[in-house]
């Protein structure tokens, strides 16, 4: 089970960034005597930027402190080992703390206080993942090959595959889209999106790069994220068949479709855009609502349930489920996930009846019953989920876990069934119509089949 610690905690962020606070009267100075305010960083990692684990240590990095600054790292009320630590003469800390063995999965806040003048604090969100190395991988097939630079989502159908690819931040002037055959991992065709207009400011626009992918028959579907809009390519030959205008949808990110109409989030807006697949119009988009007072819904991921007629999304900030009629194209439910901080993975059985949701703030996956959206198992199976998908043949849910280079399998109930090693920077998955499932590595360039023995 996750760990708990504070809610507020939960909600402020993610592992390795703080939310910074002005208090003052701590590490040794007068209360009340003068104000003080930190707004520089500190932030935590496992050796070598890597997960932090039960048993080993936490590298905690700061910059923007006073020089010398006496610092004091307090957890559970109790000093931790090695402090006070100082910053030196730049104003920057490196320490190292030990987590103990027995420390559960999960976040903890980490009281930081800052001494001398210009004193201080702010709370550390630090997160303890797990690592179970290789589990039962003996009992599943593994073929590699590479496909792209830095990929970033694959969908499978039609007895093709097909690959998004984009290279650094805008103006981003390497992408593709890439069709692959199932069978082999070999290219069939390759295209390179169409230069992008010049930005606002003037400078060069980049290209229309693409990152989340759908199909549609006879069309790929494709979000320009950097562009806030969407494409369509041939499914046959990958030719343009309709660029959007930029600014279509802000932010676009995933894509599904379902009875002649596609589906695609808006990050962080709550609102799923939708098209007609034969006219390539835009449509009414579906509007969500937030149930918690105060919130609006920040949309993700979507996963379809093609059988059940729903559409389920994630909310980024409020930690939700949204429930979508698609006969109605009207939010029917919208479900909170405790225990859950930064929910941006979802996954849905094929009939609805099990949602599985992936946090990456507190490595927490989450089994939510697909009718009632009542919390059935909450676990930590490793560091940094990012996406999920499930096998509608045996139930079981594959998860790319970016932190600890590997895809988890687990049951419907969420009991880990394997840990697949082998890849560096798992990004996205899908499944095939024979169970296969295919997965993308960002650092790698390359693409995973997986197939249970």
């Amino acid at each position: 089970m996750t760990q708990k610690p504070l809610a507020s905690a939960l909600r402020r962020g993610v592992a390795a960034c703080a939310v910074m606070i002005s208090l003052t009267g701590v590490a040794g100075a007068e209360p009340f005597a003068a104000t003080g305010d930190f707004d520089g960083r500190i932030g935590a990692s496992g050796p070598e930027r890597g997960p932090i684990l039960a048993g080993g240590t936490a590298q905690i990095q700061a910059r923007g402190l006073a020089p010398n600054q006496p610092v004091t790292l307090r957890q559970g009320g109790e000093t931790l080992e090695g402090g006070p630590f100082s910053a030196d003469d730049a104003g920057e800390l490196a320490a190292s703390i030990t987590i103990p063995e027995g420390a559960a999965p999960g976040i903890y806040p980490v009281v930081v206080e800052l001494g001398g003048e210009a004193a201080s604090a702010t709370i550390l969100d630090l997160k303890v993942s797990t690592d179970p190395g290789d589990v039962n991988a003996e009992a599943y097939d593994q073929q590699s090959a590479e496909v792209a630079t830095r990929p970033y989502q694959v969908a499978s159908g039609d007895g093709a595959l097909f690959v998004t690819s984009a290279v650094g931040r805008p103006p981003v002037k390497e992408s593709e889209l890439v069709k692959l055959d199932p069978e082999t991992l070999e290219p069939i065709a390759r295209v390179s999106p169409e230069a992008a207009p010049a930005r606002e400011d003037g400078s060069d626009g980049g290209l229309f790069a693409v990152y989340g992918i759908g199909l549609a028959p006879g069309q790929v579907w494709v979000t320009n994220t950097r562009q806030d809009t969407v494409a369509v390519y041939s499914f046959e030959d990958l030719s343009l068949v309709k660029q959007f205008a930029p600014g279509t949808v802000p932010h676009s990110r995933d894509v599904v479709h379902h009875d002649g109409k596609v589906y695609v989030t808006a990050t962080f807006e709550p609102t799923v855009h939708v098209f007609d697949a034969d006219s390539l119009e835009e449509l009414e988009p579906i509007t969500l609502e937030s149930g918690r007072r105060g919130q609006d819904f920040a949309t993700a991921s979507l996963s379809l349930a093609p059988e059940a007629g729903k559409l389920f999304v994630s909310s980024l900030r409020s930690e939700e489920v949204a429930v979508v009629d698609l006969d109605t194209g009207e939010e029917t439910a919208v479900w909170q996930v405790p225990g859950s901080a930064n929910t941006i993975g979802i996954a849905a059985s094929p009939d609805g009846s099990r949602v599985y949701t992936v946090a990456q703030g507190n490595d927490a996956i989450s089994v939510l019953d697909g009718a009632s959206g009542e919390l059935l198992n909450q676990v930590n199976v490793g560091a940094n989920p990012l996406n999920a998908v499930v096998d509608p043949a045996t139930g079981h849910v594959y998860v790319a876990m970016r932190g600890n280079a590997a895809v988890a399998v687990l049951d419907a109930d969420g009991t880990l069934v394997a840990n697949l090693k082998g890849n560096d920077t798992p990004n996205h998955l899908t499944v095939d119509d024979a169970g296969r499932v295919y997965v993308v590595d960002q650092s790698t360039g390359s693409l995973t089949r997986i197939v249970a023995k």
